[in-house]
C-alpha cells in the first residue's frame, strides 16, 4: 500500500500510541498520509510528532446515549467525506460501530479491530440486542475484522455477526521485544512488590484487587502494591485513603511503566474482560509471574502454577489466595515463574502474531523467522511434555514442544489414534 490516504478511528490516545505505534510508524514510512481521529489527550502530540495528522474527535466511552452517539456517527460521515481516505482502521466499540457504519455508506474499504467485548455481551438483555444489531451493520461490508482472542471471535459468530471466513485472529497488538526485553529479576527481599497496570476502573478489577491488597497487607505488611495508571472512574478519594493508610503506592499514567515493571516481583490484573492485555504480554516478556482473570484475553498469557495464577474475575478469596501462594513461594521459585513468562509470551502471542501476519501478506520471510523464534527457544516443560519425554520422544526446542501440544490436542485428546502415526504403530505392534 503506498501514497494512501488512511483514517484511524480511536477512542482514546493512550491505547493507540501505546500499542499501536509501530503499525502507525510503518504505515508513515511506506509514504502513506495517516489520519487519526480522537479525542484530545496527553499523548496526541507524540502522534503528531510522528507524522499523523489529528482531527478532535469527541467520544463518549460510557454506555449508550442516542443524541451523542448519533452525533459521533454524524461527525465520522462528515471526516469521511472530507478526507476521502483510501482505506480506514477502526479501534474500539463505538468507533467500531459507527466508523464502520458510515465506513460502509460511503462505500470505503475499512477493517474493524474487535479490542475487547465490553459490559454489553456480558449480559443477555436489550442493550446486547441493540449492540449485536449495530455491529451486523458495521461488520457487513467490512474487508477483515480482527480479533484479539478466539473466545471473543467465536462469540460474534455465534450472534451471527460475522462469517469467519472473514476473520483474523491475532494475539494482541503485538510486543515490541527490542523495548521490552528480559531483564533481571529483583533480589531476593521480604519486600515483595506487587504491580498494576492499566486504567483505574472497576471493570479493570481494582475493586478486588484494593480489597485483596488490604487483607494481603494485614497479614504480610512488608509487601508492597504499585497501582500505575490514570484513573478512569471515581476513585479520587478511596485512592487518597489507600495511599494515606500504607496498603498502596499510587503513580498516575507513566507513559513509560518499563522501570515499574522492573522493579516488580509479580504483575495483577484482575480485570472482568480483555480483548488481549498487552500489559501481560509487556510483563512477562520482561520476566516477570503473572496473576490474572480466567477469562480469554488474559488466560492466553497464563499457564496456571507454571508462570503464574488464574483467579475468577470478581473473586477476591481468590485473588488474595494467589497472591499468598505467590509470597510463600521461595525465590528460585518466583524466579523461574518470571523465566517460563517469558518463554510463554514468545510462543503463544508473538510467534503466532508474526506467522498470521506472514500469512496474511503472503510474506514466507515473517512465517520463517516465526519458525526460527521456536526452534531457539527451550522447550516448554509441562505435563504434556514430560509425558511424551517419558514415552521416549527427545524434546529439544519450543518448535517439537509446540509440534507436541498440538499432537495431544488434535490426536489424543480427540481419540483419534487410527489418524496418528504413533498411534497406529503402537496399535499394530499390540
Amino acid at each position: 500500500m503506498k501514497n494512501k490516504k488512511i483514517l484511524i478511528l480511536a477512542n482514546l490516545d493512550v491505547g493507540l500510541y501505546k500499542f499501536r505505534k509501530a503499525l502507525i510508524k510503518k504505515l508513515i514510512d511506506q509514504g502513506n498520509e495517516v489520519y487519526i481521529s480522537l479525542p484530545k489527550g496527553m499523548l496526541v502530540q507524540n502522534l503528531k510528532e510522528m507524522g499523523c495528522h489529528f482531527i478532535e474527535t469527541p467520544v463518549d466511552r460510557r454506555g449508550i446515549n442516542p443524541a451523542t452517539d448519533f452525533k459521533l456517527m454524524m461527525r465520522y460521515f462528515n471526516i469521511l467525506g472530507k478526507i476521502k481516505p483510501d482505506l480506514v482502521i477502526t479501534y474500539t466499540i463505538k468507533p467500531n460501530i459507527y466508523g464502520g457504519i458510515a465506513a460502509r455508506f460511503k462505500r470505503i474499504p475499512y477493517a474493524v479491530n474487535i479490542t475487547g467485548l465490553g459490559t454489553a455481551f456480558q449480559n443477555e438483555n436489550m442493550i446486547k440486542k441493540l449492540v449485536v444489531f449495530l455491529y451486523k451493520l458495521s461488520c457487513k461490508k467490512a474487508k477483515t475484522i480482527f480479533f484479539e482472542n478466539k473466545g471473543n471471535k467465536q462469540v460474534f459468530i455465534e450472534n451471527n455477526i460475522i462469517k469467519e471466513s472473514r476473520t483474523c485472529t491475532l494475539p494482541g497488538a503485538g510486543i515490541d521485544l527490542d523495548e521490552y526485553k528480559m531483564t533481571p529479576y529483583p533480589e531476593e527481599s521480604r519486600n515483595i512488590r506487587f504491580l498494576f497496570i492499566g486504567r483505574v476502573m472497576k471493570e479493570k478489577g481494582v475493586e478486588e484487587l484494593f480489597k485483596a491488597a488490604k487483607n494481603i497487607k494485614k497479614i504480610y505488611p512488608e509487601v508492597s502494591f504499585d497501582i500505575v495508571g490514570p484513573m478512569e472512574d471515581d476513585y479520587k478519594d478511596r485512592i487518597h485513603s489507600l495511599v494515606r493508610n500504607g496498603i498502596i503506592y499510587y503513580y498516575g499514567f507513566q507513559e513509560d511503566v518499563k522501570p515499574f515493571i522492573k522493579k516488580c516481583d509479580c504483575f495483577i490484573l484482575p480485570s472482568y474482560h480483555e480483548g488481549m492485555a498487552n500489559t501481560l504480554l509487556e510483563c512477562g516478556a520482561m520476566g516477570r509471574p503473572l496473576i490474572t482473570s480466567r477469562i480469554h484475553g488474559c488466560m492466553e498469557a497464563v499457564r496456571d502454577g507454571e508462570n503464574g495464577y488464574l483467579v475468577d474475575v470478581k473473586d477476591v478469596k481468590g485473588l488474595e489466595e494467589k497472591m499468598m501462594e505467590f509470597i510463600e513461594l521461595s525465590y528460585e521459585e518466583k524466579k523461574q515463574m518470571g523465566e517460563k513468562s517469558q518463554n510463554l509470551i514468545v510462543i503463544n502471542t508473538v510467534v503466532p502474531f508474526l506467522y498470521t501476519y506472514g500469512l496474511h501478506r503472503s510474506d514466507d520471510r515473517m512465517c520463517d523467522r516465526a519458525g526460527r523464534f521456536l526452534e531457539e527457544l527451550k522447550a516448554e516443560d509441562n505435563h504434556i511434555i514430560r509425558s511424551w519425554r517419558d514415552a521416549g520422544l527427545p524434546v529439544g526446542s519450543a518448535a517439537d514442544s509446540q509440534a507436541l501440544i498440538q499432537l495431544r490436542k488434535e490426536y489424543c485428546d480427540k481419540r483419534k489414534c487410527l489418524f496418528c502415526r504413533f498411534g497406529y504403530e503402537y496399535l499394530r505392534k499390540k
